[in-house]
């Protein structure tokens, strides 16, 4: 796809009301983002694997605006972002990468962040937090939640989550794995400014980072497998397709004990759906046997409630 047809699809994408509504999310996000730069990394110079911890090493070396730093990167990268991935996560990043930059500095117009720091007592320099490892934590949890509140809408944070995206894209790493390579290289030019104590807390926290985007990301894309064995499959099958507008899948099985034949449904559901099921199975006093287990991601068709619900109503009118 060209450039041309690129931004045609983009143009179409802004006038649906799923971009407005993802746009206050966009918008909620990037500023908790900006809030954990400006409070938890600038004041200690504490530089973790972001561009933002980039930007702070070269405002530090070259002088100028920690905000225009971050801005002038983020426009290079988000070219790459717009041909290199798709042109939704592009056209969101564009958004999300120009706000950080004026968003760090309107936390700096509201509350400075000298007004809260304290001097570390093992360094010497400011710190919110009063010790590093506080301030890496808090800007980690901060951090780490946006992101991927972020990548669960197909957008991100701007700078260092286009490079992660590209990274998972082309080489299929966890999207917590290629935050912390990424982040790992932008980690070690902290050197320039920096002694080792600090890069080393940095490349500890970019790690942790990682692990921690997996874990909301999970979180957020929770699905359960659940597998039931029962006489009564028929009746939890038609609840599923007909109440819980979920598809499911029926087995042929034979129980290892006693040999018998029966049929084993399985199903991917909601969490709400899931105890929606639950509940319906203990209401009727179904005889079931049932195990779930959680399903991070879910690729192919997944249906919203409100989508399901449109195409069972089109089906009915044919």
């Amino acid at each position: 796809m060209d450039i041309s047809a690129k931004a045609k699809e983009a143009a179409q994408y802004v006038g649906t009301f799923k971009f407005w509504k993802e746009l206050v999310i966009m918008t909620l996000g990037m500023a908790v983002t900006a809030a954990a730069v400006y409070y938890f990394l600038v004041p200690s110079k504490l530089i973790i694997g972001t561009i933002s911890g980039l930007s702070i090493v070269l405002s530090n070396i070259f002088g100028g605006n920690l905000g225009t730093w971050i801005t002038c990167i983020n426009i290079v990268l988000l070219i790459l972002a717009f041909l290199l991935i798709d042109s939704e996560f592009g056209f969101k990043t564009v958004y999300t990468a120009l706000i950080l930059g004026p968003l760090t500095q309107f936390w700096d117009a509201v509350y400075p962040w000298q007004n809260i720091a304290n001097e570390n007592l093992v360094t010497g320099t400011p710190s919110v937090m009063g010790d590093p490892w506080l301030d890496l934590c808090c800007f980690v949890l901060l951090l780490s939640a946006s992101q991927a509140l972020m990548f669960s809408i197909n957008a991100s944070t701007g700078g260092l989550d286009i490079l992660a995206k590209i990274v998972n894209k082309f080489l299929h790493f966890d999207i917590g794995a290629s935050v912390s390579i990424a982040g790992a290289v932008i980690c070690c030019t902290a050197f320039f400014i920096n002694d080792f104590r600090m890069v080393v807390i940095g490349l500890i926290g970019t790690w942790i980072n990682g692990l921690v985007v997996d874990y909301f990301t999970a979180t957020l894309n929770n699905r359960k497998r659940i597998c039931i064995v029962s006489k009564d499959y028929d009746r939890i099958r038609q609840y599923i397709i007909n109440d819980l507008r979920r598809g499911c899948t029926l087995y042929e099985v034979t129980g290892g004990y006693s040999g018998e034949k029966s049929i084993e449904l399985v199903a991917l559901l909601g969490k709400d759906e899931f105890s929606s099921l639950m509940h319906w199975l203990k209401e009727n006093e179904v005889n079931a046997f049932t195990t779930a287990s959680n399903v991070s991601e879910v690729y192919g068709t997944w249906f919203s409630s409100k989508k399901r619900k449109q195409l069972q109503e089109e089906q009915k009118k044919r």
